[in-house]
């Protein structure tokens, strides 16, 4: 079944259900359904150090932290939480 199909399926189906249960694009309007989706929360917070810099432990690791570990700390030491 190619995307357009799937699409025009799904269409057929909510059309079939709205009449079933007499729903109208403005009652779905004020259940919220076309609010768009909340942002998802920040990342907890990780790492951090002394100075309070910190790393939500996504992407590269930033030079205070690689500093500490090519000095020897443990990137647990620095974990918070």
């Amino acid at each position: 079944m190619t995307a357009k199909t799937e699409r025009a399926d799904a269409i057929r189906w909510i059309q079939a259900q709205m009449d079933d249960y007499g729903l109208t694009l403005e009652d779905l309007d004020a259940a919220g359904c076309f609010e768009p989706p909340r942002p998802p929360p920040p990342p907890a917070l990780c790492y951090r150090n002394a100075e309070g810099l910190t790393w939500d432990g996504q992407g590269e690791m930033p030079s205070w932290l690689k500093r500490a570990v090519n000095a020897g700390q443990s990137v647990a030491f620095f974990r918070v939480g």
